[in-house]
């Protein structure tokens, strides 16, 4: 998806979080930045890398921005991973999914960044 097409974004479905598996040998995320198990991040499958969006989970109400710099998931049927901290904030990390509601925000980082 271009800068320009995900601009008002907007897309519910289901979100899960990434697997704690990684505590003393960070991943990396499609950015080539280190995954490490207290990062803040998401994996989305085509909307532009970096960006930010807000998540809302729709179950609970509760909602949050985060940084969208991984690609994924790669289960049918869901829209969006994120990290073990963001899912503790949204209040699903004990359930594993959720509903949520996904808005973008901006795309880019730094002086690149659109809104």
């Amino acid at each position: 998806m271009s800068p320009q097409e995900a601009l008002g974004h907007r897309e519910t479905g289901v979100a899960s979080h990434y697997s704690e598996h990684f505590l003393f040998f960070p991943g990396k995320t499609a950015t080539g930045e280190k995954l490490w198990p207290w990062t803040r991040a998401a994996a989305h499958k085509t909307l532009p890398i970096p960006c930010m969006i807000r998540v809302i989970n729709l179950e609970n109400g509760r909602s949050t921005k985060v940084r969208v710099n991984d690609r994924g998931p790669f289960v049918r049927g869901r829209v969006l991973d994120v990290t073990t901290p963001v899912a503790k904030e949204l209040g699903f990390h004990h359930q594993g999914l959720t509903k949520v509601g996904i808005q973008l925000l901006s795309v880019g980082d730094g002086r690149y960044r659109i809104r």
